[in-house]
């Protein structure tokens, strides 16, 4: 029986966390004995681990790293690493020139400096595994690539890498030392060869696997929408943090007042540190009647299928699963023109694209209110086009063997 070892950096109700939780579902019990480390030693979606899989973390905290609470859980993790473990003091050269590099790029991005220190000061594995897997970039990778004992290693690729503020000065030759690279999209692939173009030979496409039956039974189930209102419901689900640019949101629902003939109100679900700022936001344009933060969902279909738009306005992608989300439950999707949503959207054919201005996007979202026919088309062939392959994993498989 083959040992193999999946590391993420958290385990909340993310669209990468789900993609592990059906790849880990997909691997035959019978050949694969599996454990699981998370980075962070935190998140609530760890509840939907199979019993077969083994939790290496103590004291593992159930709570989103997206809450106040979990911040501070984060906190005293980063302290114990970084104090405790000695890592800032190990680090300090490579905090100091990353920081200064970052400020002179115009973006200081403090999580990508902190996923090193967390991988510094996390416990070492004790034994040797016949596969670890990476199943995020940053801490994850650099942990598996620097403290993991394995004949195979593998590390998966979710984001436009690039935008994501990644690059070979933070990430200190972690490839080197990974066998076979995936990433979740051939648009994913292009970006991450982009900083890497020197490892093209061991970089692979493995789309994230769905597990479809399992969306559209948990959309069946009791929850979804608790008012009763009776106008035109947009949904958008992703974590409230800068990449999701949810200040379009404010600003597309002032022109959405101003030019609907109907009433919208828009929903968003998710947790993160914008939460504050978006709940001023809302309050200073007299919002709070028009955009509701729902908070994270243990069941998210049923407002899915109950929703009359969704909506996906981000600045950058990866591979969306709340998109493919979306398009299992044949809904109509709004999303913006970038890297990772035109790959999975084709425009005018099973949903729409649109520039990220509130102009457009509300002007995209009253033209769909106005043509229900050609919508419910979209949805209709979304669903279609959502059917996976297998190929990714097989190829993972035949790999692995």
């Amino acid at each position: 029986m083959k040992k193999i070892l999946f590391v993420i950096n958290t385990m909340g109700y993310g669209g990468a966390e789900r993609a592990l939780l059906n790849l880990i579902s997909a691997l035959e019990k019978e050949q694969y004995e599996i454990s699981v480390f998370v980075l962070t030693g935190q998140g609530e979606l760890i509840h939907q681990m199979p019993d077969s899989v083994t939790l290496l973390n103590k004291n593992y905290k159930d709570v989103s790293v997206l809450t106040s609470k979990g911040r501070m859980e984060l906190m005293k993790t980063i302290l114990r690493a970084g104090i405790l473990k000695g890592a800032f003091f190990r680090r300090f050269s490579y905090l100091i020139k990353n920081s200064v590099n970052m400020k002179q790029q115009g973006r200081f991005l403090p999580d990508k400096l902190l996923w090193r220190i967390l991988a510094d000061g996390a416990p070492t594995m004790p034994k040797e595994y016949d596969l670890a897997v990476a199943y995020l970039e940053g801490g994850a990778t650099y942990y598996v690539a620097d403290r993991v004992k394995a004949k195979k290693k593998a590390a998966f690729i979710h984001i436009d890498y690039k935008k994501a503020g990644y690059g070979e000065k933070l990430d200190l030759g972690c490839y080197e030392k990974i066998d076979r690279i995936f990433t979740v999209s051939d648009e994913v692939k292009e970006h991450f060869l982009e900083v890497y173009p020197k490892y093209q030979n061991k970089v692979s496409v493995f789309h994230n696997l769905l597990d479809m039956d399992n969306v559209r039974i948990m959309a069946e189930k009791p929850g979804g929408f608790q008012d009763d209102f009776k106008g035109i419901r947009l949904l958008t689900v992703g974590r409230l943090v800068a990449q999701k640019r949810y200040d379009m949101v404010i600003q597309t629902m002032i022109l959405l007042k101003q030019k609907s003939k109907k009433p919208i109100r828009w929903y968003i679900m998710g947790e993160g540190e914008l939460r504050t700022r978006l709940e001023q936001q809302i309050s200073e344009n007299h919002l709070t009647e028009d955009v509701i933060l729902l908070g994270v969902k243990e069941n998210p279909f049923p407002y899915y299928k109950q929703c009359d738009i969704y909506v996906h306005a981000t600045g950058y992608e990866g591979k969306s699963i709340a998109i493919q989300e979306a398009q299992i439950l044949k809904k109509p999707i709004l999303a913006t023109d970038c890297s990772g949503n035109r790959e999975q959207i084709e425009q005018g054919i099973d949903g729409r694209l649109c520039i990220l201005t509130p102009e457009s996007i509300s002007n995209e979202i009253l033209w769909m209110i106005e043509h229900p026919k050609e919508c419910q088309s979209y949805g209709e062939k979304a669903e279609k086009k959502v059917l996976q392959s297998n190929r990714g994993l097989d190829e993972f498989l035949n790999w692995m063997k």
